[in-house]
């Protein structure tokens, strides 16, 4: 065992409106069957909110916080100094930036305390600029519009990533194997089985773990040169490769490409890319404020009009009519009824 200190290791979490609730769960879960299955406590955490009060998860429940950042910020001089700091995020955390905490979270860095986040805290780090030139873990639906906002950051599509003192996952169960991986550093392996007996968990996942399902079990393809093409496409989807490149690249002709393509995904080799580069531009423009030219470029159209084309097609409206209607959607209730009065 490592952890040898008689004080507990605290950990405070950081929750923001809609943090992910399964993933914060999951990591204090982590932490309190190491207690157990330690036989003492090792560790001891608290909740941190903006202001001190209440934070709403995004399933509607609603916790009540130990301290404000004010008061974390204060405790940073003194013996109630965490070891570990980790900020969760969840629906929209773009919506929910506090100068504060980041302030805070640079305070801690600064201060040697080990930074983390769970789903799409990472969010809250790279706004704090903590993963400039680091890399870092978040859910893979959010990754579209983070790599667009936080260029310096290398994103990993593991579940879980692990750069010097800084923790980030891509958040639901993810959450608990990171905690694992930081449990095992400060107790030593023993202790790991232990917590997977009392939790039920049959393995022990590393940071290179997939987050998705593999592509052929989404979506039932069987065979390879498809999973290869589009794996190419995934990765192409800012600068499209040419159709006759791709089936060059695996030694295929075209027709045999599009008839291969046909009878897997019912569509041809081309139609397919277009609906990933699509479904690419549509995270975009719920994610991210990025002009509907620049979402265009993003996602490999020569020209905003032609974009809005192949998406109304698809999709029956328009790149903004997605916006806004996403916007209209965060409206809360009140505000959306005074709206609707001052319009009548």
């Amino acid at each position: 065992m490592r952890l040898v200190s008689a004080e507990p290791r605290l950990v405070v979490f950081y929750l923001v409106p809609e943090f992910t609730m399964m993933a914060f769960s999951s990591a204090i879960e982590a932490l309190r069957m190491a207690n157990a299955a330690l036989g003492h406590e090792a560790y001891s955490w608290r909740v941190a909110t903006a202001d001190g009060g209440k934070v709403r998860a995004s399933c509607g429940l609603t916790l009540d916080s130990d301290s404000s950042i004010a008061e974390e910020r204060q405790r940073l001089v003194t013996h109630q100094r965490p070891a570990l700091a980790i900020a969760c995020g969840g629906k929209d955390v773009h919506r929910h930036a506090h100068r504060a905490a980041e302030a805070w979270l640079r305070e801690c860095r600064h201060r040697g305390v080990a930074i983390g986040s769970l789903c799409t805290g990472a969010h809250i780090l790279a706004k704090a600029g903590l993963l400039n030139e680091k890399k870092c873990a978040l859910h893979w639906e959010s990754i579209p519009g983070f790599v667009e906002a936080f260029r310096g950051v290398d994103v990993n599509t593991g579940i879980y990533e692990v750069d010097g003192n800084i923790f980030t996952c891509a958040g639901g169960a993810a959450a608990f194997d990171m905690m694992l991986h930081i449990i095992q550093r400060d107790v030593g392996e023993e202790v790991i089985g232990s917590i997977c007996e009392l939790a039920l968990v049959d393995r022990v996942r590393g940071p290179g773990d997939r987050q998705r399902l593999p592509f052929a079990q989404r979506v039932g393809v069987q065979d390879r040169t498809v999973m290869m093409l589009v794996e190419k496409m995934e990765q192409s989807l800012a600068d499209p490769m040419q159709i006759d490149e791709l089936t060059a690249s695996v030694g295929l002709s075209r027709r045999q490409i599009e008839r291969i393509f046909r009878n897997e995904l019912r569509c041809s080799p081309a139609r397919y890319y277009l609906k990933l580069r699509l479904e690419r531009a549509q995270h975009l423009l719920v994610q991210t404020s990025m002009p509907v030219v620049e979402v265009a470029i993003a996602c490999g159209f020569v020209s905003a009009s032609h974009f809005s084309k192949c998406y109304r097609e698809t999709y029956g409206c328009s790149p903004q009519d997605t916006r806004n209607r996403n916007s209209h959607s965060k409206r809360s209730p009140a505000r959306r009824l005074r709206e609707f009065a001052a319009a009548a």
